[in-house]
């Protein structure tokens, strides 16, 4: 599972960055239209590179696999792999505020099938799940459903305000999040 999960996560990384075309001129002035596709594309490629980086941390806790956590785990990719399509369109639209809502759509429904690929481990590892140890109270995990859903509507108000909240849960969650790290080594000791 977690060989498939960062197969096509880098399939995906790999469609979002075949989309950024090169300019027509070797003006640096040629670039400046392609700048909001770039943004876009580095605010997605950071949120993959954190569900890359939780999946695979969360995967290294999980005892054994079953036929529904490889369901809810393809929910998690089926999400992921809309990135690239709502990335395009918000740069190519210079962050409007229907792709920008809709990318916030996107985001919230990752966030909500990680969650639930979550709740199907610990679930299925019982009373001593070491996921469930790790992952504790979950503020971060709670507060991101919160945030996704102020940003989509508020994309048609001021959208500017909209993204800033998507950097702002992207910028929560580069902080190394150290809980399953730390379960691992105390399981070691």
């Amino acid at each position: 599972m977690e060989a498939f999960s960062d197969g096509v996560l880098a399939i995906i990384i790999t469609i979002m960055v075949l989309e950024l075309k090169v300019p027509q001129g070797a003006d640096p002035d040629t670039l400046r239209p392609l700048l909001p596709v770039f943004l876009s594309y580095v605010l997605s490629f950071v949120y993959l590179g954190i569900y890359w980086n939780n999946h695979h941390h969360m995967l290294h806790v999980t005892q054994r696999v079953s036929g529904s956590i490889l369901w809810a785990n393809l929910h998690l990719l089926f999400w992921l792999s809309l990135v690239p399509f709502v990335t395009g369109w918000m740069g190519e639209n210079h962050f409007a505020p229907a792709p920008t809502a809709l990318y916030g759509v996107v985001l919230l429904m990752a966030a909500i099938a990680y969650w639930m690929l979550q709740r199907t481990i610990i679930n299925s590892q019982g009373r001593a799940s070491l996921l469930k140890a790790a992952v504790g109270r979950d503020l971060k995990g709670k507060l991101s459903p919160m945030f996704y859903l102020i940003a989509i509507p508020l994309a048609f108000v001021s959208r500017w305000i909209s993204e800033a909240l998507y950097v702002l849960v992207a910028l929560i969650w580069l902080i190394p999040d150290r809980r399953i790290e730390r379960v691992l080594s105390e399981m070691k000791e």
